[in-house]
């Protein structure tokens, strides 16, 4: 497993190691050798069959914060992960990376940032684990759209799908963020 560090460095890119021959292949996509922190209490799945379709940007709040390993296992996902850490060097800035099936390439997004993917192509299934429960009441999210954010999502806003949650999401400047950054 090759982990590549982003330009915001608690944000992590991981690229498992395919072993394959005339069959196919194996690879190890997830083992607590490779990462030290989050332990996963949670797998989930969402298909999305337009590309286009657009999830978040979403959070939770503590004490039921989650960090989230991000895997597309078909099609692809332009996958996003903002910096909503008050006092962080990198808040407000987020990073984008495409997360491809053919490539397995995976994103680690920890607590204290907002997560959100667009799909870029028909029949998308992403599959993320997560550290924490959902829990409804700690559900939080900002705009997708937020100008300040400077996010270049792949297609433009009205030809994205959104649920009616995302389309009324505050900006980042209209909430009061529950993280701070370590020090």
């Amino acid at each position: 497993m090759l982990i590549e560090a982003t330009e915001i460095p608690d944000v992590k890119i991981l690229h498992p190691v395919k072993h394959g021959d005339e069959r196919g292949y194996f690879s190890e996509v997830y083992a607590t050798r490779y990462l030290e922190h989050p332990v996963f209490v949670q797998d989930n799945l969402a298909f999305s069959a337009a590309p286009g379709t657009l999830r978040g940007l979403h959070f939770q709040q503590p004490p039921m914060a989650q960090d989230k390993l991000i895997t597309a296992l078909r099609g692809a996902i332009l996958d996003v992960a903002v910096d909503i850490r008050r006092g962080s060097p990198t808040y407000g800035r987020h990073v984008a990376v495409e997360l491809r099936a053919d490539r397995l390439t995976q994103l680690l997004v920890p607590a204290g940032f907002a997560h959100g993917y667009c799909t870029l192509e028909p029949d998308t299934l992403v599959h993320y684990k997560v550290s924490n429960f959902y829990s409804p009441a700690d559900d939080r999210g900002i705009r997708w759209d937020d100008p300040a954010l400077g996010i270049v999502w792949p297609f433009e806003a009205g030809a994205c799908q959104l649920s009616a949650k995302d389309q009324v999401q505050p900006l980042l400047s209209e909430i009061t963020s529950p993280f701070l950054a370590a020090n």
